[in-house]
């Protein structure tokens, strides 16, 4: 089963070597794709690729790792990565569904969605909220180039 990464997702979180697991908004499932397969994936299906929409964000943010990703354009549907995109252990969060978020310890954070679906995501506080502003600022220019 393939997957696209839409207004529903709220997380895309590493299950084992070859499958995600993937939260929506009344739903949980095992997807046989790694993370950051469907994101490439995902960047097609909405008539792009990843590369594309990767170095598009990284000329906007001027970052040069760990850029968000505008998955779909028309609807603002931006992910962003928890670590290096390719790495094992990367989650994909929605941004527009995050709600809050809640530092558990060191190595954890909890997210609380807009459905109120909370998930412990394997990221510290600190870069997932840096993760959060990053993504947050690139929704933001986007809004400004389409309403100037």
């Amino acid at each position: 089963m393939n997957y696209e990464f839409s207004r529903g997702t709220l997380a895309i979180i590493p299950n084992d070597e070859e499958s995600s697991l993937v939260y929506e908004d009344d739903s949980r499932y095992i997807v046989k794709q790694k993370p950051f397969k469907i994101m490439e994936e995902s960047c097609i299906y909405f008539g792009s690729t990843y590369d594309g929409r990767k170095n598009g964000a990284k000329e906007i943010l001027g970052a040069d790792y760990k850029v968000p990703i505008v998955v779909e354009d028309s609807n603002s549907i931006i992910a962003f990565p928890t670590s290096s995109p390719t790495s094992e252990n990367c989650c994909w969060i929605s941004l527009k569904r995050v709600k809050k978020i809640e530092k558990v310890d060191y190595n954890n954070t909890k997210v609380t969605f807009d459905n109120n679906i909370e998930i412990i995501i394997d990221c510290s506080y600190r870069v997932f909220e840096n993760q959060l502003s990053r993504a947050s600022r690139l929704d933001l220019i986007l809004r400004n180039h389409k309403n100037s």
